[in-house]
């Protein structure tokens, strides 16, 4: 197989239809893809959308569905879908007919310059300035400063990869729009490349400034498994370390107060501060061993180590 088309489906009916007559017309001006698959993940969807994928699974072979029992988020669609793909290249995309299937084949050209990630930058964003464009810049900083990888769009879901990058991939929550970091993780080089994106036509969008505290809350877990997820010891013993600091001058502060403003010790909260940001800092400690614990226990129990091999020579693979 080629390539793999995931698309996640949410409450699109009537925009399936037409996507996947645009991803035909598309997929068959390229002479290098001659096997391919669409995979269409539903997700829970209450409108109709299950009914008209299965009609265009009746008719193309090629044209795969996955219902799931609920509405699990589009993570998890995009995590269903990945995991039933057996293309070598995957092509991952909405279903809201935003995302243009005709710079499919400029993302999959630029695999070839030696990326195994690229991802789509919706430069001229076709979405309310305010509660959509506006959050999605300072997101999108925000992240690039996190972590380390320069993209200018996390948000857009129209990316390709190479799939052997996806093999240890596991999404959880709504963490999609990160992909690209974890795929980086595992030593990817990750590109950018500008595409299309087309105003909404039908349906309703599902994204609102209502996601904002979530995608903060992603940031934070997406910077801790960067630092720390290998040694939360040193993340946490660290901030603890710092405590201690704070609590150290505090304390030189309360003796210069007594000794030389004469100001006794119940006249301050400064000894307070002291207590409390010692135990503050004994806690930080003792997180960390506790995350330390629990994460070689994850690595052992899941026979998983904590290093990713690109490829090895002499070595007896049967030993």
């Amino acid at each position: 197989m080629d390539i793999s088309i995931v698309i996640p489906v949410y409450n699109e009916k009537g925009n399936i239809s037409i996507l996947y007559n645009e991803i035909q017309a598309v997929l068959k001006t390229q002479e290098n893809i001659r096997t391919y698959e669409l995979i269409f993940v539903d997700d829970g969807s209450i409108d109709g959308s299950g009914d008209e994928l299965d009609e265009l699974a009746h008719k193309d072979s090629n044209f795969k569905v996955i219902h799931f029992r609920r509405n699990y988020g589009q993570s998890a669609a995009l995590m269903a879908g990945i995991r039933h793909a057996r293309g070598n290249i995957i092509v991952l995309m909405d279903a809201d007919l935003q995302n243009d299937p005709a710079d499919i084949p400029a993302l999959i050209e630029e695999l070839d310059k030696g990326y195994d990630v690229v991802s789509g930058w919706r430069r001229d964003r076709k979405d309310k300035g305010l509660t959509r464009v506006l959050p999605s810049l300072i997101a999108n900083w925000v992240i690039s400063r996190a972590t380390k990888v320069q993209l200018h769009d996390y948000g857009c879901t129209l990316k390709v990869y190479k799939k052997d990058i996806l093999t240890n991939v596991d999404l959880f929550g709504e963490m999609h729009r990160f992909i690209p970091v974890y795929a980086a993780w595992e030593g990817a080089r990750v590109g950018e490349r500008v595409v299309n994106h087309r105003p909404r036509t039908r349906g309703v969008s599902k994204y609102g400034l209502s996601r904002t505290p979530r995608v903060i809350l992603d940031i934070f877990l997406v910077y801790f498994m960067d630092r720390a997820i290998d040694r939360p010891i040193q993340f946490f013993g660290k901030i603890g370390f710092y405590l201690f600091g704070l609590a150290f001058l505090a304390g030189v502060w309360a003796i210069w107060a007594k000794y030389f403003n004469d100001q006794t010790f119940s006249e301050t909260p400064l000894p307070l501060l002291v207590v409390l940001l010692t135990l503050t800092g004994v806690l930080f400690m003792l997180l960390g061993l506790l995350a330390e614990i629990l994460v070689r226990t994850y690595f052992q129990s899941a026979g998983r180590p904590p290093y990713s091999l690109k490829d090895t020579r002499n070595f007896d693979r049967d030993s």
